[in-house]
């Protein structure tokens, strides 16, 4: 049997799902009564967005000119902001799918993933889909993806995934046109771990692409062995973790198709999932290579370059005092185990006076950072308050040294650093041409340095701009979005690291700095950023009986101020008549209490307030 192992790769909304959907149906590996939109998306969050955000392993099987294929492909999200998925995904494959929406066009994330399969020596088709639509211009589409990609436009496969139009002609080309896996380069056993998850009654369960070892027998109906179970890894096996240096037996192998297939065995070239009876999460590793521990092999494989954390933000247990340290505890093994579904992100424990004991985690981006929190709250019933996300920036020292700074409170004191060297973003911009100067405006009022401008087709240009990373963190997408009318997309990734007039604001309520409400931006910025975060605390924090200044200081300077005023009681109210003096004694033993009660009192900092640096808007 040969094996054909690829990837789906495209812009978000490009229609990936939907044609994994037909690839399933024509492979008859679901029937018609299991069928359903986007199957491959299996959690509610996928489906109610509409986007893919795991990537999903499925192995069919399909005659082809009297021949016999096993086809292993990976649906992979279009987001940016999971691009490390898609990197993972290419890295088990030999070859990968890009579609590009017949209506839409080439799209910058389109081009980014393209590249990305480029790198990775794989072989591209290039699919024009939804090409049943009325406003479908495959043709214009086709020329584009020469144009802007080098892939001749003669090549491009028309399909509809909607309607199941060219998809025998896209499995045709996938089992002429894509390359067979390598031969094994090493008799031992090598497994790439590609992904993984935690099952609470089996424990860790790790998706794995085979290289090397022993050759797997003919395969006949998936599941069946012919000749017996032979291969680089079979059931009872006992294998090691290269990595770690654990060992462990293998109590079940599997291929999803899509659901759950259990077979004896598996071989070079093929992928599979992998139970072994593994309790902890510290056992494995993304990107680890398994071997048997009889016959190890003395190299790994090539693993996956660790990813780059772009936004910074700490989540805390949204409890009450008596539990904290409870809450705290089931925070820390929901992220853990989510950590293992997901190793793009990164977490670090922290303590904060006013949220207690937390968790600072590492994210690719703002949207990457809302799933990861709805997922805790969904799938661990964790109840997570979040602090402002802040981006990395590099402080230099006066000895010549620099520090990490991922969060404003670890910002050294002013006069104790030279300079502050902050993230800089190469962002590529697709948009129709009618946008142009509203995208040219946006850019420019983000501190963006314009590079390049590039035609692509007859309506739409791609400009390129170095903006600081801090800028598009926000709102920047949904900004491009609007302007242009849904028709804008952008890619950006991090390329440089330089110094800019940056500065700490620090926030005091009541006279006292809250470090989780501090921030750091330029110091053209700082005030009005000051300001804008004061009024949006005076309407989340409830008055108290004393007078609370909020404050915003850069250094010992203060910069703005706002006041949430004090409840007064009518303490004259039972003074009916009498001498003046009576009234006025009675308002300043009145004064005295409140200025006492001032030093002394505590405000009570709502947990909406801490939301409050998130929107950056009026």
């Amino acid at each position: 049997m040969q094996i054909r192992n690829f990837s789906i790769i495209a812009h978000i909304d490009h229609g990936k799902s939907t044609l994994a959907d037909r690839l399933l149906q024509a492979t008859n590996a679901v029937s018609e009564r299991e069928m359903r939109a986007q199957l491959l998306d299996s959690m509610d969050i996928e489906r109610e967005r509409g986007i893919t955000i795991k990537a999903s392993a499925v192995t069919v099987l399909h005659r082809h000119r009297g021949s016999d294929f096993m086809l292993n492909f990976i649906d992979t999200p279009g987001h940016v902001d999971f691009n490390y998925e898609v990197s993972r995904a290419l890295k088990a494959c030999e070859g990968a799918i890009l579609v590009v929406d017949a209506t839409q066009g080439v799209q910058a994330q389109t081009v980014v993933n393209a590249y990305l399969a480029i790198n990775e020596n794989l072989e591209l088709i290039p699919v024009i889909n939804k090409v049943d639509l009325p406003s479908a211009r495959p043709e214009e589409v086709a020329m584009e993806v020469e144009q802007v990609l080098g892939l001749k436009a003669e090549d491009c496969l028309l399909v509809s995934a909607k309607t199941g139009r060219g998809v025998p002609e896209l499995l045709e080309a996938i089992c002429d046109r894509l390359p067979a896996p390598r031969l094994a380069v090493v008799p031992q056993t090598r497994a790439l771990i590609f992904d993984a998850q935690y099952d609470d009654y089996r424990g860790v369960v790790t998706y794995c692409r085979v290289f090397d070892g022993a050759a797997n027998p003919q395969i006949g109906e998936l599941g069946r062995v012919a000749s017996g179970a032979t291969g680089s890894l079979k059931v009872g096996d006992k294998i090691r973790m290269i990595g770690t240096g654990r060992t462990f037996q293998v109590t079940d192998i599997g291929k999803m198709n899509p659901k759950p297939v259990r077979v004896p065995a598996v071989g070079p070239g093929e992928t599979c999932y992998l139970v072994a009876a593994i309790r902890s999460l510290a056992d494995v590793r993304i990107g680890d290579t398994v071997t048997l521990d009889i016959d190890p092999a003395a190299e790994a494989l090539p693993g996956y370059k660790p990813p780059v954390q772009m936004v910074f933000c700490d989540f805390y247990p949204a409890t009450s005092a008596e539990s904290k340290g409870a809450d705290f505890e089931k925070l820390r093994e929901a992220i853990e185990k989510l950590s293992l579904n997901d190793s793009s992100f990164t977490f670090i424990p922290v303590h904060s006076e006013a949220l207690g004991f937390g968790l600072r985690c590492g994210f690719l981006g703002l949207l990457h950072m809302e799933i990861i929190q709805e997922r805790l709250e969904r799938e661990f019933q964790t109840e997570v308050v979040q602090t402002a996300p802040t981006v990395t920036y590099k402080v230099k020292l006066h000895d010549g040294t620099s520090i990490d700074v991922n969060n404003p409170a670890e910002m050294p004191r002013g006069g104790t650093y030279e300079q502050v060297l902050e993230p800089i973003c190469k962002v590529e911009v697709i948009c129709p041409n009618e946008s142009i100067g509203e995208v040219m405006k946006l850019c420019s009022e983000r501190r963006a340095e314009f590079k390049t401008q590039q035609v692509i087709g007859e309506t739409r240009q791609m400009v390129s701009f170095e903006i600081p990373l801090a800028e598009i963190i926000y709102d920047f997408y949904d900004k491009l979005k609007a302007m242009t009318s849904g028709y804008g997309t952008m890619d950006y990734e991090v390329v440089d690291f330089r110094p800019n007039d940056l500065v700490k604001v620090d926030i005091l309520i009541n006279g006292e700095p809250v470090e989780a409400l501090s921030l750091i931006c330029h110091r053209q910025n700082a005030e009005f950023r000051g300001r804008l975060l004061l009024r949006k605390l005076q309407k989340q924090i409830d008055r108290h009986q004393f007078e609370i200044p909020l404050q915003a200081a850069i250094g010992g300077k203060i910069v703005a101020r706002e006041t949430i005023k004090a409840f007064r009681k009518d303490v004259t109210a039972k003074c009916y008549g009498g001498d003046v003096s009576r009234k006025r004694k009675l308002l300043e033993k009145q004064k005295e209490g409140k200025k006492k009660m001032k030093a002394i009192g505590r405000v009570e900092i709502p947990q909406e307030a801490f939301m409050a640096v998130l929107d950056q808007g009026e």
